[in-house]
């Protein structure tokens, strides 16, 4: 061993004198001297130099294989038929190291009680973890040294280990020698890991571990100036980045300061930044894993402020834009009259509708629909578990709605050939994401969960093709996990809608869509209608009126069939209620399986 580490050694054991337990070090002595008992040879260092000058071949311990037990230095093969127990108490203690790069670590540990009369020696290894680099110390005792269970109250060092990575981590190894044939307890392993680069030299002192402790922001018009410190020669850092993010883009900039300028600080140029937009921006050395500095910038609108040597301005030239503004009044006056009786003579000279008793009562606001390029999308999920009555009255509800309260339907009955092609469920996940709105028509069928069809009894019905049995169930389910969703994370749940018609009952809503905003149908037709467009029907002292659906929507073809279909779907209902209902087999979509199967929907069942 070199004088550095007797150096090393020595520091060491002067800091841990007082350590409980008596300490043994590693002796500088000879194979020969442990072969032939010699006492002052009790704890020795073997370098394979002196192994193979004795035996004449390089000993395994230096590729970190341990001693077999039959060819231990000689010793008698009854050795091998007793055992040495693992050490115990391993320890890692760090000493002082003027590299910058790696550290310097001594093992402790002591000897276990069982077998230490047949202790021979030790090994010490050590491996990184994720690399090839593996150290190993070979210790061994004189042939003729009594060890009782006293020993294991002592403390047993290795010898340094001095190329250890900083920031990395370290498996120590500890067997006792010699190591038997058939046992897997004579080693103890110990996970370790080295300081980090700031801890042992300073953050200033680690490349990637530095970042700009000085950082300065002063706006230039549109511009933003940045000043920072660069990194200490020492580094060799010749290059940075700056990113800054805000109003939806990014922006990236490299960073090559002229170190023969100035070497200590930096000042670059954030150009073109939008006023009143927080931006988000970091800047770092330009090299792996580095530390990233963190600073916002924000454009402040500036005023200027008027020359002290500004001339004066008339009486006149002040009179200017008053005049100009008075024209501009005038102007918008004047125009609101033209436009006023122009919709008067419009009115007077426009042909009636289909019928002519439909009038606006003039002590009334009407709010008229909206006629905006992109009105509102509304996707309307319903059941056809009860009967094409029903059905009818959702057709009539989607065509009332298109025609006279401005909104864009999706309904699959609409759309039959995408539903082909996409399959019903993957037609509504689409448009459950496309529409703005999401109308759920509750009504006792709503609840029916369809149940495959049995054999083939049924095989040969020619029953009518409709997705929407399973889906209807499906969507429900799908609905009301994005609901729970936008409710737990606090966002918007107006989207989501339910109503019910004067044939069915408030119990048809599903619970699990409770959160939705519920309507009966027709009496909350102006609510609805403030729902989709957000236009408030009530202001103080005044109540709004929705053209066309307020209180005479039935004056409008589409209002009266929706009145009719309405009243068949109750006289259809309550028929039912009075007689035997056969089952109807309706075919639908499979949710799980790609062919289609039938199902069948009792409609006594859906009006429990």
């Amino acid at each position: 061993m070199g004088v550095p580490a007797i150096a090393l050694l020595l520091i060491y054991t002067l800091v841990h004198s007082g350590s409980h337990g008596q300490e043994i070090h590693p002796q500088n002595c000879t194979l020969n001297c442990i072969r032939k008992g010699e006492p002052e040879c009790e704890y020795c260092r073997i370098t394979q130099d002196d192994v193979k000058s004795v035996f004449g071949f390089s000993s395994p311990f230096g590729a970190c294989v341990p001693w077999p037990c039959h060819s231990f230095l000689g010793e008698t093969p009854d050795i091998c038929q007793h055992y040495v127990h693992a050490p115990q108490n391993v320890d890692v203690h760090f000493v002082p190291n003027p590299d910058p790069k790696h550290e310097t670590a001594i093992i402790s540990w002591s000897p276990s009680v069982y077998g230490i009369g047949f202790l021979r020696g030790f090994q010490v290894s050590i491996q990184a973890l994720g690399g090839t680099q593996v150290l190993c110390q070979l210790f061994l005792m004189q042939q003729n040294l009594s060890l009782t269970p006293d020993h294991t109250q002592l403390v047993y060092y290795s010898d340094p280990f001095p190329k250890l990575k900083v920031d990395s981590q370290y498996a120590v190894t500890v067997m006792a020698l010699p190591v038997p044939e058939e046992w897997d307890r004579f080693y103890q392993k110990k996970l370790f890991r080295t300081s980090t680069c700031p801890e042992k030299n300073g953050l200033e002192q680690c490349k990637k571990d530095w970042f700009p402790r000085y950082l300065a922001v002063e706006q230039d018009g549109h511009n933003m100036n940045v000043t920072f410190n660069l990194a200490p020669p020492s580094l060799q850092i010749k290059r940075y980045f700056s990113s800054c993010f805000g109003g939806g883009q990014r922006t990236y900039i490299k960073l090559e300061p002229d170190l023969r300028k100035n070497n200590t600080h930096y000042m670059y140029r954030l150009p073109q930044l939008s006023i009143g937009i927080n931006y988000t921006c970091e800047i770092a050395a330009d090299v792996v894993d580095a530390v990233r500095k963190k600073f916002s910038v924000e454009i402040q609108p500036t005023t200027e402020s008027p020359s002290p040597s500004s001339p004066d301005i008339s009486p006149f030239v002040a009179l200017v834009p008053l005049g100009i503004i008075l024209v501009a009044a005038l102007a918008a006056l004047l125009t609101a009259l033209w436009k006023r009786k122009h919709a008067h003579l419009l009115k007077k000279y426009t042909a009636p509708d289909v019928f002519p008793e439909f009038e606006v009562k003039p002590e009334e606001q009407f709010v008229c629909e909206s006629s905006k390029s992109s009105p509102p999308s509304l996707l309307i999920v319903y059941s056809t578990c009860d009967g094409p009555a029903h059905v009818q009255v959702v057709l009539s509800f989607a065509a009332f709605l298109q025609r006279h309260m401005a909104i864009k339907v999706f309904l699959d009955m609409w759309d039959s050939l995408s539903v082909m092609e996409e399959g019903a469920l993957g037609w509504y996940c689409r448009k459950l994401s496309e529409s703005d709105f999401i109308l759920v028509i509750c009504s006792p069928g709503l609840h029916q969960t369809p149940q495959g069809h049995d054999g083939g009894e049924h095989e040969d019905d020619d029953d009518e093709d409709s997705p929407q049995e399973n889906i209807s169930s499906a969507m429900v389910a799908l609905i009301a996990e994005e609901l729970c969703r936008a409710k737990t994370t606090i966002n918007d749940i107006s989207r989501y809608i339910t109503a019910v018609f004067e044939y069915s009952k408030q119990t048809d809503v599903p619970t699990v869509l409770g959160l939705a905003t519920h309507y009966s149908l027709i009496t909350d037709l102006p609510l609805l209608f403030s729902h989709l467009h957000g236009v408030a029907l009530q202001q103080p002292g005044t109540c709004l009126k929705v053209e066309s659906i307020s209180e005479d929507f039935i004056n409008h073809p589409a209002g009266e069939a929706l009145r009719k279909a309405i009243e068949e779907a109750k006289v259809g209902l309550n028929s039912e209620q009075q007689q035997p209902h056969p089952k109807v087999n309706i075919w639908t979509e499979d949710l799980h399986l790609p062919s289609q199967q039938r199902v069948e929907c009792s409609a006594i069942d859906s009006l429990k």
